[in-house]
C-alpha cells in the first residue's frame, strides 16, 4: 500500500495481489499531473516476480487524459504476453478508449473477479 504526504491526493488507491495477479485500484482525475506517479507504479508491480497479469480497477476514475492512453499503451508493451485487464471503467473513461480506439485492444472486465477470472 502507497502512503505519504499527499496520500489523500494519490491516484493510486491500492495495490494487492490475487495470486499471480496484480490488482491496481486506481482513483480521481489521471493526467498529465499524476501521469509519472501511476506510470511508476504500474511499471514496477508488472516487473514484479511470478507477475502474470495486471488488473487495473478504475471503478473510481472520473476522467483520463490522452497521456494517461499513451501510458496504458506503454504499461502493456511491458507486460509483453501478459495481459493487462482495465475494470469498471465510467462513462467518460470507456468515451476515451472508444475515441482513440483503444478499447479494441484492451480488455475491459466489469469487476476484478470477472478479470481474475478471464
Amino acid at each position: 500500500m502507497f502512503s505519504g504526504a499527499g496520500w489523500a491526493d494519490d491516484p493510486i488507491e491500492a495495490v494487492e495481489r490475487d495470486g499471480s495477479a496484480m490488482v491496481v485500484r486506481l482513483r480521481g482525475e489521471l493526467d498529465l499531473a499524476n501521469v509519472d506517479r501511476v506510470r511508476e507504479a504500474l511499471l514496477e508491480t508488472a516487473a514484479g516476480d511470478g507477475i502474470d497479469r495486471l488488473v487495473l480497477d478504475l471503478s473510481k476514475v472520473a476522467f483520463v487524459d490522452s497521456t494517461v492512453l499513451g501510458m496504458l499503451v506503454e504499461v502493456r508493451r511491458a507486460l509483453g504476453d501478459r495481459p493487462l485487464a482495465l475494470v469498471a471503467p465510467g462513462a467518460e473513461v470507456v468515451r476515451a478508449l472508444e475515441v482513440t480506439g483503444l478499447i479494441r485492444h484492451l480488455a475491459v472486465h466489469p469487476s476484478v473477479a470477472a478479470a481474475l477470472d478471464a
